[in-house]
């Protein structure tokens, strides 16, 4: 195992979108969430029409765009950034050095278009894995002879990249190039902030937001939701990620329903936005069902591990209230401690399918952004690669959840929450840049609700949370995107 090829597959906002060189997405974002008032007002632009060189034409499908909106993707995301409401990314981390070890040519990472379909993505993976692990196996055949099994691969994931591989493998016949899968973070049932997102509720007041929002960031979210909406609503990809659990909470009704379900109606969440995400589970699901069958055994041919987070408050649904408003809660009963990675729910994350019990899967404390560069991820992936089990870290009474916004104004002070920390410990809230402590950070203080909270301010730009505690040693990171008003 430890002569296999290592491929890594990053989700979405892993990938750098370029056309002529320039980098598509920063260009957008930059043009709306960071302009000041006076740039505005000497040039108007309607939020949708700043993301417009982005969105994919109509209808799309499982179709690659023609010329005028294709995109190059050839780079990995360096550094941080964000969807707000939807998903971030730290920038991917240095994989082939947490392995350490490898050989030069047995680590590759797969960059690609995330806007696509998921199935599209799955097609040109195979080519990419095909072509990468026939160079590999010439290598160990010419430079290691006394390699006696035949190299194959490792692939590492996170996020959608997990469901992208994992339709490569059962649907498009790749399970034979496998010698591990491993799932970091990803949703393979689905998330209900794509809900959120995709009916315009990305950033805003809700169970996962709760005291964070002010009047500026209200009317900023406003702004930016529909512009994210709109052009994400071209994205197959963001579809893919709908929740296929039981995720919605009705009016007089005691049971959850699903979101194809007769008569569930979501305000402003067309319908053939549900209807592809259900297919496409769907189409795993059956492939995984013949397969099994094909294989004479239960599981797949391939070790499966899963790693998740399972210690932050996490959107688990969606309820809709009467005259059809919207709410989206943390939790959708009293019957157990939902949580998350902040972003993907825990039982999301298991990848039942493959593994028999919760208790099988790696977790720990880590948000979902870092979840692929976390430290004790590291020592478990390396234990993986080298054909251990992992330990199962579970995320214990050290561990605390945080809350904090995904968007923010800039010069106005926003909070920091966190939760199930014991109030003897120093917790601290700073914002990083390029690596650096930008603002200096805040020790957190005791609310008189058993919460630890503190208030940060910060000029327009996309910034690091670092959320730290000693005794033990703690530290969490998320991305916080600050906007001009």
């Amino acid at each position: 195992m430890e002569h296999d090829l290592v491929v890594f597959v990053p989700g979405i906002l892993g990938s750098r979108l370029t056309r002529g060189g320039e980098d598509v997405w920063h260009r957008s974002s930059q043009r709306i969430m960071f302009h000041s008032v006076k740039e505005l007002a000497k040039r108007p632009l309607k939020p949708a029409a700043a993301f417009e060189e982005l969105m994919l034409p109509p209808g799309i499908g499982d179709n690659r765009p023609e010329p005028r909106w294709a995109v190059s993707a050839d780079e990995p995301v360096k550094g941080a950034d964000a969807l707000p409401g939807l998903l971030a990314t730290l920038g991917q981390p240095d994989i082939r050095g947490m392995l350490g070890g490898l050989t030069d040519g047995q680590y590759v990472s797969f960059t690609y278009d995330w806007r696509l379909s998921n199935r599209v993505t799955a097609a040109e993976l195979k080519k990419r894995v095909g072509r990468e692990l026939a160079r590999w196996r010439e290598y160990v055949k010419q430079h290691l002879p006394h390699v006696e099994d035949e190299p194959k691969v490792m692939f590492l994931c996170h996020s959608m990249g997990g469901l992208i591989t994992r339709y490569y493998l059962e649907c498009l016949g790749g399970a034979e190039t496998a010698r591990a899968l491993v799932t970091i973070g990803t949703p393979h049932r689905g998330a209900a902030k794509a809900v959120r997102f995709l009916t315009g509720n990305g950033v805003g007041p809700g169970d996962d937001q709760p005291w964070l929002v002010r009047a500026g960031a209200v009317a900023a979210g406003a702004y930016l939701n529909s512009a994210l909406m709109e052009v994400s609503r071209t994205f197959p990809s963001v579809a893919q990620l709908l929740p296929v659990y039981q995720a919605v909470v009705e009016p007089g009704r005691t049971r959850r329903r699903y979101l194809d379900d007769e008569g569930v109606s979501v305000a402003d969440l067309p319908s053939e936005l549900i209807k592809d995400a259900f297919a496409f589970h769907a189409e795993f699901e059956e492939a995984c069902e013949r397969n099994r069958l094909r294989g004479g055994g239960p599981w797949p041919s391939y070790r499966v591990h899963s790693i998740g987070g399972r210690a932050h408050p996490t959107v688990h649904g969606v309820q809709i209230e009467p005259g059809g408003r919207l709410k989206f809660p943390n939790q959708l009963d009293d019957t157990w401690d939902w949580t998350g990675d902040g972003t993907v729910p825990e039982e999301s994350a298991f990848p039942g399918w493959a593994l028999r019990d919760m208790s099988d899967g790696v977790w720990n404390g880590y948000r979902h952004a870092a979840l692929p560069g976390g430290g004790s991820v590291g020592h478990q992936l390396v234990t993986i690669l080298r054909g251990r089990t992992a330990r199962n870290t579970l995320a214990g009474d050290e561990e605390f959840g945080i809350t904090a916004p995904e968007l923010a104004v800039a010069g106005e002070p926003f909070d920091v929450v966190v939760q199930g920390a014991d109030d003897s410990r120093t917790v601290r809230a700073g914002l990083r840049q390029d690596g650096k402590a930008a603002i200096e950070p805040v020790i957190l203080r005791p609310d008189g609700d058993g919460l630890l909270r503190g208030e940060l301010t910060a000029a327009a730009g996309t910034w690091v949370l670092q959320v730290e505690a000693d005794g033990p040693q703690v530290v969490h990171r998320d991305v916080v995107t600050v906007v001009e008003p």
